[in-house]
């Protein structure tokens, strides 16, 4: 009796591998961040040179966001909106924040500034998420006139006369000589913003830049209360990030050319954390337990189950017999 060895046994090893391959990582993947605000503004140009702009700002997101702040290039209030600090951002598709501005600028043939920066917080039960957004405003022509109340008629006094006087045709009032229209302001495309996101999840505190292709190349250091600096140098057109192990109390100080607000940001603990985790380094993580722990049992259930299988196909031989 000849035993040759199976063709399908080195194929079913390497399925093996993959499936308990992409199994592993369909478990332990997270999903990349994307939460940002969806800040857009429109300005149209009155008659008397003032400029009213228009904000607007939507959610990425399919949760509640919280906007934590808020400030535009015009120095005037927000007005005949919901927009502002501590508002509650509606999920994607919802109900949009609004805002009002009106501004007349002093020189007519400066092309204006008109940007919009908003800053956003979402809260997940694994993750907490910061991030920004700046944008301008777009030009939508000229402001629609408002409407002029016409003056009340004055009541008709009835009069007799013996015979028909004849109408006399005063000339209409000369219009006032129409004024040469002031330059309209156009929108600048001003230069790329970076976009930064702060995440804190149970055991990272991870700073991220996405730099436009056509910004300038972004080099910020990270300094925390506990630890080394760190430098992130992000160039345009690419994405960069540096983490810091969660520590309880860890606050990190960014600085950059540019950048405006050098306050410490601190390290916050999500929801779902295990107990332990991520409150320090000389304390150790204590296991997963409840649901997340279910999970990862189930799966690891399925990925032996299936390796089991392919093993036995592995194993199989095919007899013959000669004479």
């Amino acid at each position: 009796m000849i035993r040759p060895k199976s063709p399908f046994r080195r194929i079913a090893a390497v399925a093996a591998g993959a499936v308990i391959g992409i199994g592993t990582m369909t478990m332990f993947a997270a999903p990349a961040s994307a939460h940002h605000p969806e800040p857009s503004g429109t300005y149209c140009l009155g008659s008397d040179g003032q400029v009213t702009v228009t904000w607007k700002v939507g959610n990425s997101e399919n949760i509640d966001a919280t906007i934590t702040a808020v400030s535009s290039t015009i120095t005037s209030a927000f007005t005949g909106g919901d927009l502002k600090v501590g508002a509650t951002l509606k999920p994607k598709g919802g109900e949009l924040l609004t805002a009002t501005q009106t501004h007349t600028f002093s020189d007519s043939k400066k092309k204006p500034k008109i940007e919009l920066t908003v800053e956003a917080r979402w809260e997940r039960p694994d993750r907490i998420v910061t991030e920004h957004r700046t944008v301008p405003a777009t030009k939508s022509g000229k402001c629609a006139a408002q409407p002029t109340p016409s003056p009340s008629s004055p009541t008709p006094t009835p009069t007799t006369t013996a015979s028909p006087t004849p109408t006399t045709v005063s000339p209409s009032p000369s219009q006032p000589p129409t004024e040469s229209p002031s330059p309209t302001p156009t929108a600048t495309t001003p230069p790329a913003e970076p976009v930064g996101t702060v995440e804190s999840t149970c055991d990272k505190l991870t700073f991220t830049i996405e730099n436009p292709a056509d910004g300038k190349t972004v080099v910020m250091t990270l300094t925390p209360n506990k630890g080394e600096a760190k430098t992130l140098t992000v160039e345009p057109g690419k994405t960069g990030s540096v983490s810091f192990d969660a520590v309880e109390g860890l606050t990190v100080t960014p600085a950059a050319e540019g950048l405006d607000d050098n306050e410490p940001i601190a390290w916050e603990q999500p929801a779902e954390c295990a107990p332990g985790q991520g409150g320090g380094k000389d304390e150790p993580a204590l296991p997963l337990t409840g649901a997340a722990t279910g999970g990862i049992i189930a799966g690891a259930v399925v990925l032996l189950a299936a390796g089991a299988g392919l093993f036995v196909m592995a194993r199989r031989r095919r007899v013959r017999f000669t004479a």
